[in-house]
């Protein structure tokens, strides 16, 4: 969506030869290009409702969405005075942390004015190119420390397109939407997948085999449905890679194709070398089983809260996943010692029994 071009403005006596409103966040961005130079002086503004905001406005040389922008942060100080400063965003987590961007930059200051915070630098732009990913943002502070903005509406839109040569702004709406939800989606499936069912099929696999065949249904239900997700979550995942150029999470991307992997053999050698219960070598297939089944669930498990860090969707969803999680792991401990004390006290009977059982003459 193409924007509005503003009236030039002077900001100190520094007039700008360009300007344009963008399309959320009450924000206008100013500049001067020197494509000799391959700088590009810019004067951001953004409307505030209060003292109490930080502002920023960053180029993104790697793609269109919030990790990887190279922010110019700026808001009023509790004292009254200017705090303006570089960071680089690395993570949907990010506090914002000074830091040093990957281009140059010069003559860094900020000013409010009109219940407006107005942020002017002068650019080393990347391979001198005139068409940038740009974003910009507002949220609150806590004293003197930002933090996170609001996750919806104007504050997931604010991204787009600027050619300092032509003037063309645009917002980057549909994609950055899209995107989103294909993140949240990838997230909830995962965790479904991964992090629910697939624990359930193992306990009711190790607890419930007294309720034959239910328990193998049962069983192969929760751990296909599981796998199917994992499949889904998988091509998801690819698929906001192949989004976030120059973007990695090489852990969690690691663990997944890992995951994905075990998950894939487990299925095959479950459909098609599962000996027979009367077969010798059934010792040895229970063992892999086993042993891949329950890697699969740990490694499942530390990738959802990998997952959570890196998505950031807030405490509430982190903790209330954890608490799931904690509820599965302490059904399976009671089961487990449950099954023990019976197992110990079916033997101890056993051994009475047959202490108490008349010698034949």
């Amino acid at each position: 969506m193409s924007q509005q071009a503003c009236t030039p403005h002077s900001f100190n006596q520094k007039t700008f030869d360009a300007c344009q409103s963008l399309q959320v966040l009450n924000s206008t961005i100013h500049w001067s290009y020197y494509p000799s130079k391959g700088t590009v002086d810019v004067a951001f503004s953004q409307a505030v409702v209060s003292d109490s905001s930080w502002v920023a406005w960053a180029i993104n040389p790697t793609s269109t969405g919030m990790v990887g922008s190279q922010a110019i942060v700026a808001f009023k100080r509790s004292d009254g005075t200017m705090s303006v400063y570089s960071s680089d965003i690395k993570s949907y987590g990010t506090r914002l942390e000074q830091g040093n961007l990957s281009f140059p930059l010069f003559d860094v200051s900020a000013i409010y004015e009109n219940n407006q915070i107005v942020i002017f630098a002068t650019i080393g732009l990347p391979n001198n190119v005139s068409v940038v990913n740009h974003v910009w943002q507002q949220g609150p502070l806590s004293g003197n420390t930002p933090q996170m903005h609001s996750v919806s509406g104007p504050n997931v839109q604010s991204f787009g397109t600027l050619d300092f040569l032509s003037g063309k702004v645009e917002t980057i709406r549909r994609a950055t939407s899209s995107v989103f939800k294909v993140k949240i989606s990838h997230g909830i499936i995962n965790t479904v997948s991964w992090g629910i069912l697939m624990p359930v099929g193992a306990i009711v696999a190790r607890h419930f085999k007294a309720s034959d065949p239910a328990w193998f249904h049962v069983h192969r239900a929760c751990q296909m449905l599981g796998y199917l997700g994992g499949v889904a979550g998988f091509a998801t995942g690819v698929w906001l890679g192949h989004k976030s150029s120059g973007i990695e999470y090489k852990g969690h991307r690691c663990i997944g194709i890992t995951l994905m992997a075990l998950a894939t053999l487990q299925v095959l050698v479950a459909l098609c070398l599962r000996p027979k219960k009367t077969d010798k070598r059934r010792v040895f297939w229970n063992w892999f089983h086993y042993l891949v089944g329950y890697g699969t669930i740990v490694l499942g498990v530390v990738n959802i809260l990998k997952g959570f860090d890196i998505l950031q969707p807030g405490k509430f969803w982190k903790i209330s996943y954890l608490i799931t999680i904690i509820v599965i792991g302490c059904v399976a401990v009671i089961l487990e010692a449950w099954k023990w004390l019976s197992l110990w006290n079916s033997k101890t009977a056993q051994a009475a029994e047959e202490k108490t059982e008349p010698i034949e003459v």
